[in-house]
């Protein structure tokens, strides 16, 4: 089975932490010590990927920011993994001067310049370092994989590519080229990394076919000296020769402004809406406990708790695309598990005697197959601890999740949006849902709102839309977003109809859910899917080659997007030929 880029990514990473030579597996020799300097690009890449640990196996004993204050360590030497700008080109040329370590290897996240490759040597030639400094590569690492299927472009200074900055107003020419730059560069070093030349399709006339076009040169310059290409090496195998090239669709986020606006019902996707959830990892305020404080006493200060949600979590891995009743109820069965074999253990520690209790005489036969058990147990602890640590994660996860559905009533929101979308009989007016003081945030009621007026076959009378501003004033709304999307809306004469999102898109997933576990009070959520968005329908004309209009316009990769940048199911565009 073809490596997944997440894969390919953290290969690539390893190698250059073993001064860009490949690993030896199965050797017992130590590893050479070293330095890592990256900057916050570096670091946001290397985050996802690579864990303490396993840097600390590779020989890594510090690893540092690059204008964070070091101190000089000159017997060991030092890896850099940075973006070639300006700043950094400058400090690495200080710690040049500076002679902080014994060797230098510098690995630039995206092709560094001649002009500041000649910065580099005029330095360590005036520093009398040129020996020191090994190697230079060009790692063509320019992107984040947080899944296997899933990546972004960029973490630091994402407003500067985001959907505000590409359709403001008084975008100048060049501000507009430079975002397309940016986007153009990560995209290279995407297919670089997975070793394979695309298939591009796009719509024409926007972003996408800039982005599109400039990326088709870039490859082709690449491609026209077969000696130099970055896709005929012996690290990218086959390369641009194989059958098996990758359907790249690039695709304007006002395609479907409605989706990024919905509240989900997914655990990964509440969790990233209603957390600080960053680079799979999500933070949140520590609960304190419920003891009231002392009357006059400053209140206690809450800690904030941190949790990694990556791919060695086998519970994430299996339910983060579950609906949030599911894994509430499956939280449930791994901590009645966890608690069985626990008691377990107990029993036999109490028939053995170890817990000073006297169970009168016992049998030769019964003591040795009671030791034999609680060899077992004891032999499986860590992986019982570890299985207790992942329980109290998404316990405490999924409470904080839920105190924002109770708080903010997310699961009315969510099926009243899906009923919009799919033009469903709505139960109750969408006035009543702004106008309710307990129902959710001004950003909830905005959002809700948003959806209705872009999804709706004709647009509210002037009179109705100034009832539906006024109700959302008085909740605390700003509506500038509301002005926005009219003016969008008449500026492309385009209206979201039923055939846009599908004829039946709520669809009930079996009986109503009871969440006893989570849920004081037995609250009863309603599941539901929603199929059948434009991007999917889309997308499978395109894998499917049907002659479809709209099979021109859809999407594996989202610019001008609401929110990060991804690649969708990037394994099954990999196993479909296309000609």
């Amino acid at each position: 089975m073809a490596a997944s880029v997440r894969e390919k990514q953290a290969a690539a990473l390893k190698r250059m932490l073993n001064f860009n030579t490949s690993p030896l597996k199965n050797t017992a020799a130590e590893p050479v010590w070293k330095v890592l300097i990256y900057d916050r690009f570096g670091q946001d890449i290397i985050s996802p990927l690579l864990a303490v640990k396993e840097l600390r196996d590779m020989g890594i004993t510090l690893h540092l920011l690059l204008h964070s204050d070091r101190d000089p360590i000159p017997d060991v030497p030092a890896i850099y993994f940075v973006m070639p700008t300006e700043e950094n080109i400058d400090r690495i040329c200080q710690d040049l001067r500076n002679q902080l370590y014994e060797s230098y290897y510098l690995n630039f996240i995206s092709a560094i310049s001649r002009s500041k490759l000649e910065d580099i040597a005029s330095a360590a030639l005036s520093a009398n370092a040129v020996t020191q400094v090994t190697k230079v590569f060009d790692q063509y690492l320019n992107f984040i994989t947080l899944e296997d299927d899933m990546f972004i472009l960029c973490n630091q200074n994402k407003e500067l590519i985001s959907y505000h900055a590409i359709n403001k107003p008084d975008i100048m020419d060049t501000e507009m080229e430079a975002i397309m730059d940016t986007i153009v560069d990560s995209l290279f070093c995407f297919f670089v990394t997975l070793g394979a030349v695309p298939i591009i399709r796009c719509p024409r006339g926007n972003a996408a076919e800039m982005v599109a076009v400039k990326l088709d040169k870039k490859l082709r310059e690449n491609l026209r000296d077969a000696r130099n290409s970055l896709f005929t090496g012996d690290n990218m195998g086959a390369g641009q020769f194989s059958f098996q090239r990758p359907l790249f669709v690039l695709a304007d986020r006002n395609l479907d402004l409605a989706t990024p606006l919905h509240h989900t019902w997914t655990y990964q996707a509440l969790i990233h809406d209603v957390l600080d959830f960053h680079l799979n990892r999500v933070s949140m305020d520590e609960s304190v406990g419920s003891e009231a404080s002392p009357s006059g006493a400053r209140p206690k200060k809450k800690n904030k708790k941190s949790y990694d949600l990556t791919a060695a979590d086998k519970f994430w891995q299996k339910h983060k695309g579950s609906p949030f009743p599911e894994v509430a109820e499956s939280v449930q069965e791994e901590l009645d598990t966890y608690r069985a074999q626990e008691d377990e253990v107990k029993r036999l520690k109490s028939i053995m005697g170890l817990e000073g209790e006297d169970e009168g005489p016992i049998s030769s036969i019964s003591m040795s197959d009671n030791t034999a058990k609680l060899t077992s147990a004891v032999s499986s602890l860590p992986e019982l601890l570890e299985k207790k640590r992942l329980i109290d994660l998404h316990t405490n996860v999924a409470t904080a999740v839920l105190d924002h559905i109770k708080s903010r009533k997310l699961d009315v929101y969510f099926e009243y949006e899906e009923k919009l979308m799919s033009k469903s009989t709505l139960e109750k007016s969408l006035l009543d849902i702004i106008s309710d003081p307990d129902a959710g945030t001004p950003e909830d009621k905005m959002r809700l709102f948003l959806i209705f007026y872009i999804t709706a076959l004709q647009p509210p009378s002037e009179t109705d839309l100034d009832q539906y501003k006024k109700a959302l004033l008085e909740t605390g709304c700003d509506l500038s977003s509301l002005n926005y999307i009219k003016q969008w809306k008449a500026f492309t004469k385009i209206a979201a109809t039923p055939s846009n999102y599908g004829n039946s898109g709520v669809k009930p997933m079996g009986q109503s859910v009871v969440i006893n576990y989570l849920v004081r009070k037995n609250r009863v959520f309603k599941v539901f899917f929603f199929q059948n968005l434009p991007v999917t329908r889309i997308l499978d004309n395109l894998m499917e080659m049907k002659s479809n209009p709209v099979s021109r316009l859809l999407s594996s990769l989202l610019l001008s997007s609401l929110f990060p940048l991804y690649c969708g199911h990037s394994s099954m565009f990999l196993s479909h030929p296309l000609p």
